[in-house]
């Protein structure tokens, strides 16, 4: 699936009639095909009708389509083939309540792995919740949409007292401290989570790697706030399943993700470094996460930076090298965000920290708005340049700091004053190696960016 992003509508959930007519617009190109047959579903079981979800999933072929009718659903619904599964047009969304269960809906695809074992999945219009883990998983999948769906109040099995998340699969590595998130993507690649409500989960969307390559996936549109023990949106490359991978593999990254239009608020703050607005980890050695793009996103008030970049461990050799190179941080608005923590702490309240124990090159990060914020950037590594053009940089504080031995190339940006770093009521450069000249005598932004 190939979407321009610039066309999906930036902003907060829009009610049900928006996702009822996603539902729609979607199951009339399948209908229009022909192929593919309509099952349905409500809670009484009539008309025909299946009385639960999970019995309409095993009884469709692949490529068919599921109308579920408004009620609720206290049920696990696991996907393994083709399908479409979209609520019926009403008023009420349809729920499933997955009370003392794993998730709400697992699209299953492991029983090929480390090669995409589904494909060609629509989940459209559903309200998911009181998971023990994730609302929706998906795992080793290709070409599945997740559209105009409300995720709340999963991840019940977490004990944040202690970081663990109890019975949690063995193929889910790194996450005993949020329980999957609302939505999960592991080794996924070309699909979609658009317009979808994500909240008072642990954290809000995760996409990692645990179980093969997470690549070639559009984030946009969603809105995801009060998640209050994680980021908002994580990319996150994890350490190998070895239960269902060979245990000589490393891990496979997670790159050329797009993290676009989305209001990311509130999350992350329960706990003093709990989770940014958007973060970016490759943490380990072996790990990759890089060739992201963050673009036209509302960052604002979560418990880390809005943008949180982090590797904790450099790789000497043999070990094999951490790639946290090549992401782009562009056309933000971020404001109002938390300071970083532990080895990767900031000295107040920061825009975009990127913190790496490695080397790091090229990431660019322009024009984006910075206000209420302590520092707007900070960077910290050993070695490696990060380009910082066109930003605006509308503080009293620092614009850029620079805490590690590595190079800020910070020329053409607004330091809230036309006479540069240092001057009055002007935002300020802090560290070495920051090139600032020329900058711009006027904000590059003036009406940032519409929000």
């Amino acid at each position: 699936m190939i979407l321009d992003s610039r066309t999906m509508f930036h902003g907060k959930s829009h009610g049900h009639s928006v996702r009822h007519l996603i539902g729609i617009g979607l199951l009339s190109m399948v209908a229009a095909s022909g192929v593919a047959a309509t099952l349905c579903v409500n809670p009484a079981g009539k008309f025909g009708c299946k009385s639960s979800i999970s019995a309409a999933v095993a009884a469709a072929s692949p490529g068919d389509t599921i109308q579920v009718a408004q009620g609720t659903y206290k049920e696990q619904v696991v996907i393994t083939k083709s399908l479409s599964l979209v609520a019926q047009n009403g008023w009420q969304q349809p729920t499933i309540d997955a009370t003392g269960l794993s998730n709400g809906i697992f699209v299953n695809g492991m029983s090929a792995a480390p090669n995409a074992g589904v494909a060609d999945v629509l989940i459209s219009g559903l309200k998911i919740r009181n998971a023990n883990f994730e609302g929706i998983l998906v795992v080793n999948a290709t070409d599945v949409t997740i559209v105009g769906n409300d995720v709340v109040d999963n991840n019940k099995s977490l004990d944040i007292a202690d970081s663990e998340c109890p019975g949690m699969p063995a193929f889910e590595t790194n996450e005993g401290d949020d329980c999957g998130e609302g939505i999960h993507l592991m080794a996924v690649d070309h699909s979609s989570v658009v317009r979808n409500e994500s909240e008072h989960n642990s954290g809000g969307i995760l996409i990692t790697d645990e179980t093969g390559p997470n690549h070639d996936n559009l984030i946009s549109g969603n809105s995801v706030h009060d998640n209050p023990f994680d980021c908002g949106i994580t990319i996150a490359s994890h350490g190998p399943a070895t239960t269902v991978i060979p245990t000589a593999t490393i891990s496979f990254g997670v790159t050329r993700i797009t993290v676009a239009h989305n209001d990311v608020e509130r999350n992350g703050f329960q706990v003093p470094g709990a989770g940014a607005g958007v973060g970016i980890f490759a943490p380990f050695p072996g790990t990759t996460a890089a060739q992201n793009v963050v673009i036209d996103n509302y960052l604002h008030n979560n418990g880390l930076p809005g943008v949180t970049m982090h590797n904790h461990a450099a790789a000497p050799a043999p070990a094999p090298p951490v790639n946290m190179n090549d992401n782009v941080i562009v056309d933000n608005r971020i404001s109002g965000n938390g300071e970083d923590t532990l080895d990767a702490a900031t000295s107040g309240p920061t825009g975009i920290n990127l913190f790496s124990m490695a080397p790091v090159t090229g990431t660019v990060i322009s024009q984006n708005v910075f206000d209420d914020e302590t520092i707007d950037v900070a960077f910290n590594a050993p070695r490696g340049q990060i380009n910082l053009h066109l930003n605006d940089f509308e503080t009293t504080g620092i614009g850029v700091d620079n805490i590690g031995t590595g190079s800020v190339n910070a020329t053409d940006n607004w330091w809230n004053c036309p006479t540069g770093p240092g001057g009055k009521r002007c935002a300020t450069v802090v560290g070495p190696g920051v090139v600032f000249t020329p900058w711009l005598t006027s904000p590059f932004d003036n009406d940032h960016h519409g929000h």
